[in-house]
């Protein structure tokens, strides 16, 4: 049996990673349902946002009347909501034995304001160890797809929001830096090929939460020193 609620154990924080129209919120429902079937109820959340503070953030990131916005602003703003976060919501759940499943995380600085704004990732690096506590996820799916795929499905999904009204060019900076971490962290990433349809995408993520479920499993039952 799994942690969950009534069960508490040892904690895991996942993270779902990708560019605009890359499908995050079908593949965390589909993530959340997976769980829930293995015993585990994991707290949901998303990023900028989360916490009442966050969502205040949020509409001020997102706002395309704020275009205008300085990279500087914008990385410090997604800092404060995740800091909120951090201590509001995902340390404490993960100090209870809770799973957090999260739609964003620091990656996301890292590939639209490291990448996309060109912020300096030491900066960044930087605030992930203050404002984010050094908190770094168990387990990152990467949902990747061409950016002009991408910007295509999200053209369907209504007004664009400050981020969203990017070009394409800021999109190819987020992909690549997005592919740059998952290659420096393949222990903790793992690479979705999100170009492929609804069912293969979500085959491909079940797959994959199915296996890291099961080394957690294996790591709880197994002794001290014991041979995994």
């Amino acid at each position: 049996m799994m942690a969950n609620s009534k069960n508490p154990g040892v904690g895991k924080l996942i993270t779902l990673e990708g560019g605009e129209g890359a499908g995050k919120s079908t593949v965390l429902a589909a993530v959340r349902e997976l769980l829930a079937a293995r015993g585990i109820d994991p707290v949901v959340t998303r990023e900028p946002g989360g916490t009442p503070a966050g969502e205040a953030m949020r509409g001020v990131l997102l706002d395309p009347a704020l275009r205008g916005m300085s990279a500087e602003s914008e990385l410090l703003l997604m800092f404060a909501s995740r800091a909120q976060l951090v201590r509001e919501v995902v340390q404490p759940a993960l100090a209870a034995g809770r799973w957090v499943l999260a739609d964003r995380f620091t990656d996301a600085s890292f590939a639209y304001q490291g990448g996309g704004r060109g912020q300096p990732l030491e900066r960044i690096a930087e605030l992930e160890r203050w404002a984010a506590a050094g908190l770094k996820p168990d387990l990152t799916l990467l949902l990747d797809l061409p950016v002009a795929d991408g910007l295509k499905r999200a053209s369907g999904r209504g007004a664009a929001d400050r981020i969203e009204m990017e070009n394409a060019d800021f999109f190819e900076r987020v992909r690549a830096a997005y592919r740059a971490r998952a290659s420096s962290e393949p222990q903790r990433f793992r690479i979705i090929d999100a170009s492929r349809t609804l069912q293969d995408v979500i085959e491909q993520v079940r797959t994959t939460v199915a296996t890291f479920v099961d080394q957690v499993e294996r790591a709880q039952v197994l002794p001290a020193g014991a041979a995994r």
